[in-house]
């Protein structure tokens, strides 16, 4: 055991243990709530990234979480409270912790986190759906004897969650959370790589194409059991090529394109797409 491991081993807790609310404060001696909590007996920063309930968009990017910060409303700042906190925690001997929540009243310890390079700006929506630019660091995992990466289970009932939520919002809300692109898409390793596409973005690429294909113009072969048209979202530059998954790079095709494009990829198909994806992106920001 080296000298980290010593550090650490105070709290008594191995990546992938799941604790309680109550447990957390007891171990860290930090507030209750929020999802960036200072501990001044501990010397301790705790990270709770809420991937069920929490308005930011948290994103693993392999091994590197990109992390939203503090504040609801508005632009955020860099110096506001735990942001300064976090952003000077490579110099200024602040211990970051990072838990997950994947079920609701469960925390599962990721374990002490570092900043892996510099944080960024991109735009989210805030508490009211307006867009601000916030702030997002790339945190990753460091000095864990165990290597924990939750189920494929549990992250595809979170996206499914998410996916219900996406179906509720009106076109117009839709718009606003999905049409601004992120500088990093999800790509969460479980048991095997995979590339969590934003629900948002999918759901709003099925809306626009309005129950028809985008590749064959033709009426979506069937309805769901909800009564909707079944239309599958593509990425028109694959998430594995480096696509980005915005609403300009997917569209809604049905499932015998959909396969097409995964088989062929033929060069007029994928132009015939990205004009399509183009003329609505023009046509969004002209309304």
């Amino acid at each position: 055991m080296d000298l980290r491991d010593n550090m650490l081993s105070w709290h008594g807790l191995r990546a992938g243990d799941t604790i309680n609310n109550d447990k957390l404060c007891s171990i860290f001696k930090c507030a209750p709530q929020g999802g960036m909590r200072r501990s001044l007996t501990k010397n301790s920063l705790i990270i709770v990234s809420n991937h069920v309930e929490s308005l930011y968009e948290d994103r693993w990017v392999d091994d590197v979480l990109h992390y939203t910060g503090m504040g609801q409303s508005g632009d955020q700042s860099k110096s506001f409270a735990q942001n300064k906190t976090l952003n000077e925690s490579n110099i200024n001997g602040v211990e970051v912790y990072l838990f997950e929540v994947f079920k609701q009243k469960e925390y599962t310890y990721r374990g002490r986190v570092e900043l892996a390079e510099e944080a960024y700006q991109e735009n989210q929506p805030d508490d009211t759906g307006s867009i601000r630019k916030v702030w997002v660091f790339p945190l990753r995992v460091t000095g864990e004897k165990r290597h924990y990466q939750p189920s494929k289970e549990l992250v595809d009932k979170v996206r499914q969650q998410h996916e219900k939520k996406a179906k509720k919002m009106s076109i117009k809300n839709l718009e606003k959370r999905a049409k601004y692109p992120r500088k990093t898409s999800i790509v969460r390793n479980v048991n095997t790589i995979t590339y969590d596409r934003d629900p948002y973005v999918s759901e709003y690429a099925k809306r626009r194409a309005k129950g028809k294909c985008q590749l064959c113009e033709c009426p979506a072969p069937f309805q769901n059991r909800q009564g909707d048209p079944y239309l599958e979202t593509h990425h028109i530059v694959w998430l594995a090529r480096g696509g980005e998954d915005t609403i300009y790079n997917t569209v809604a095709l049905c499932p015998n394109c959909h396969k097409k494009m995964h088989i062929l990829d033929l060069p007029t198909d994928v132009h015939k797409l990205t004009q399509a994806a183009l003329k609505e992106g023009i046509n969004n920001e002209a309304n």
